[in-house]
């Protein structure tokens, strides 16, 4: 197995930026996790049945929103407010879809496109991954 040292100086290099003590990445077959407290990198590589594997088809036309970062979802400005998106809305490039709290600081998470929301992945005061899907835009 090889391993991507680029991709784990990438992580380590988001400890910094983000104040994160860890964080983990996976791509379906290996998943790397980078840690301060433990100052140690844990590389998993599984391999799935390829005879098991499902195709999974992705439509062009549906552009994923992703988590940029750690943190706490919240659907409106503030509690009891109208939610910023919603399933059916249609929104424009650069508007706000969702803040994610972290380390006490709000980010707005804007569309990247013009369209339609057509699902929303996360609900109001979940916790965030990183690179987690939070909405799809069509």
């Amino acid at each position: 197995m090889k391993i991507d040292k680029k991709l784990i100086k990438e992580l380590s290099e988001n400890l910094d930026e983000f104040n994160l003590t860890e964080i983990s990445y996976s791509n379906g077959i290996t998943t790397i996790k980078v840690s301060k407290a433990s100052g140690q990198v844990s590389v998993v590589n599984s391999s799935p049945a390829i005879a098991n594997e499902k195709k999974v088809e992705i439509d062009p036309s549906v552009q994923l929103i992703k988590s940029p970062m750690v943190g706490t979802a919240y659907l409106s400005p503030e509690p009891g407010a109208k939610p910023f998106a919603s399933i059916g809305k249609k929104v424009k490039k650069g508007e706000t879809i969702l803040i994610i709290e972290a380390m006490k600081t709000m980010n707005h998470i804007q569309a990247s496109v013009d369209g339609e929301i057509i699902e929303l992945l996360v609900s109001d005061g979940e916790a965030i991954e990183y690179d987690q899907i939070l909405a799809k835009i069509k």
